[in-house]
């Protein structure tokens, strides 16, 4: 994989205007002399909370934590990972990358996988020509339009068909300079045991080329036309390009709707994936078989943080939701399930339903949790009391799961109503984690730095706020603070350490390992501080009184005769700092 210099990235980062980028996606207003503001991309919000500052380039929401820069940002609205999004900027922006000097043999490597890609990507065309220009392909045709796919819908997918004869791409390919070698490495041919010789891996099949979410073709998916043709689908095998454990169909189209959505909506087959684009559920991908892996839920991950699982209601789709969210539960998605009547896929339901009512059904999702409470709950024997227990004893470990009491509240109104056992008999034997707890306040989306910290940890930040605000007095201020005695929360502690030495240009890659301290600095950068020297002072003295207070609390509790000075410097620092509030309220006055 080639990997690009440092100077290209640079260069792409200086390209980018910020107002542009994020204005494709965020109806940005000025908000300041270096800030413009609007709706969060991220998360629903009615008040602005959304931030840029277009000098620093970077972007950082008080209301969800998102933040970052240009890189970070096309990461999480177009679902590319950093080589992917440093393109995109690239390819926007009209910058020529440059590649890191190779060794040989890695050189030779990239060079045989870009003619693997290259080779794909001549067979997927030549398919999707075959399929609408050639008379053999009638059949394939009238399948997929009695579907109801339409051939818009179909072109874009590039779906094709593979002809019959034994050699068509072999020596299609020949002609073009590919060697055998290279088409069995594709994927595209095998060899016959025995003799050796070469033929076609797909024949007589509708072809849908699954691809990266970049749109590169990897492999194939194949659906035989003809009866008599086993297995009824057929895959690429796994190559140095295609594994089919870790790719999702359509994911490449799906991409930029499912980061706008915030949702991911998961199909099995490609004609339901197809059908659901075509009824407007844009961010839907599909499935490789029913088996959910480890590296197709990293993959949904990075589209969206909710995942709409739409799979068949029979017990292989049931058991492959079971098996997706325990993958998903490591990744941090929430999951929520599209309820489909048994013996129904989503394209038979898009074709016979219509859009409107699909759209329905997935409005209607429910969570996974309530998925797996009513699954319990059809599967047990409800009519005698002994059924009645195994199903509680079964619901306890999910009930134990929980951390909303009013979920909770909510599933235990329905296994009361499906037992027929009143509240106070079922409330003791479904506790959950969030059992008692007082439910969140409503979000408030008002810009507040740290918000979920502690007073000392949101102290940290406002100081580190102005520091970047005001460089040369904030770099003065850090090189004179003590950072590992002062600064009590560790992420403010790493941002401290690192403004002391780049307060000129306080911003990190989104390409590091670091995303705590990334975000961090991208929310400093944007939080709109108003530079003033004394705000900037009374900021750092109360740095320093928090730290001589905790060392008054150490004493006491030793029992040591530092208290009586340590309490005098405090009323010291105490005086300053007033003194520095006041000349800070005294600029805010004459500014206005």
């Amino acid at each position: 994989m080639a990997r690009y210099t440092d100077d290209s990235r640079d260069r792409v980062r200086d390209a980018v205007d910020m107002v542009d980028l994020v204005g494709t996606r965020v109806e940005l207003r000025r908000a300041g002399a270096n800030r413009y503001e609007g709706l969060c991309p991220f998360h629903d919000e009615r008040t602005p909370s959304f931030g840029i500052n277009p000098a620093e380039k970077l972007f950082y929401c008080f209301g969800c934590g998102t933040g970052g820069d240009a890189f970070r940002f096309v990461e999480l609205t177009e679902g590319l990972d950093f080589k992917g999004s440093l393109e995109r900027l690239a390819d926007r922006y009209g910058v020529q990358l440059e590649v890191v000097e190779e060794d040989p043999a890695a050189a030779e490597r990239r060079r045989a996988r870009e003619r693997l890609l290259e080779l794909l990507e001549r067979t997927a065309a030549f398919y999707a020509r075959f399929l609408w220009d050639s008379r053999e392909a009638a059949g394939a045709r009238e399948y997929l339009l009695g579907r109801g796919l339409e051939e818009t819908s179909l072109r874009e997918f590039r779906v094709g068909y593979a002809p019959s004869a034994w050699d068509t791409v072999l020596l299609a390919s020949r002609r073009a300079g590919f060697s055998d070698r290279e088409l069995v490495a594709a994927g595209l041919a095998q060899r016959a045991k025995g003799a050796g010789r070469t033929y076609d891996r797909f024949r007589r099949r509708i072809m849908f080329p699954l691809c990266d979410t970049r749109g590169r073709v990897l492999g194939f998916g194949a659906r035989a036309i003809g009866a008599d043709q086993k297995p009824k689908y057929l895959n690429s095998s796994d190559t140095a390009l295609f594994h089919k454990g870790r790719n999702l169909f359509g994911a490449d189209i799906a991409r930029a709707p499912a980061a706008k959505a915030g949702s991911v909506l998961v199909a099995e087959g490609y004609t339901d994936v197809i059908a659901l684009h075509q009824a407007e559920l844009r961010n839907t991908v599909g499935l490789m078989g029913t088996a959910l892996t480890d590296e197709q839920v990293g993959e949904l991950a990075r589209l969206a943080p909710t995942v709409l699982l739409a799979l068949d209601a029979d017990s292989a789709g049931q058991d492959a939701m079971l098996r997706a969210a325990r993958v998903a539960t490591r990744q941090r998605l929430t999951l929520r399930v599209v309820p489909l009547p048994v013996d129904a896929d989503p394209a038979d339901l898009v074709q016979a339903e219509g859009a409107s009512a699909i759209l329905a059904r997935v409005e209607a999702s429910v969570p996974f949790v309530r998925f797996r409470v009513e699954r319990e709950l059809e599967r047990g024997d409800l009519t005698t009391a002994e059924g009645r227990g195994a199903v509680i004893s079964a619901l306890r470990p999910l009930f134990a799961e929980l951390t909303d009491e009013a979920v909770r509240q909510e599933l235990l109104r329905l296994v009361c109503d499906r037992t027929d056992l009143s509240p106070n008999i079922l409330s003791p034997e479904l506790p959950s984690r969030g059992r008692s707890r007082p439910l969140a306040p409503a979000d408030n989306t008002a810009p507040a730095l740290g918000r979920a910290l502690s007073a000392a940890g949101r102290a940290e930040r406002t100081f580190l706020a102005h520091a970047v605000a005001l460089p040369q007095a904030g770099r003065a201020a850090l090189a004179d603070l003590d950072i590992e005695d002062l600064f009590t929360e560790e992420t403010n502690r790493r941002a401290a350490l690192h403004l002391r030495e780049h307060l000129g240009s306080p911003t990190l890659d989104s390409s590091g390992v670091d995303a705590p301290l990334s975000e961090l600095l991208a929310e400093l950068a944007v939080a709109g501080v108003r530079p003033s020297a004394a705000a900037l002072e009374a900021e750092t003295l109360k740095l320093k009184i928090r730290s001589v207070e905790r060392k008054i609390k150490e004493a006491q509790h030793a029992q040591s005769g530092d208290v009586a000075a340590l309490v005098t410097r405090r009323h010291e620092l105490g005086r300053e700092r007033d003194a520095a509030i006041a000349r800070a309220m005294e600029e805010t006055a004459a500014a206005r």
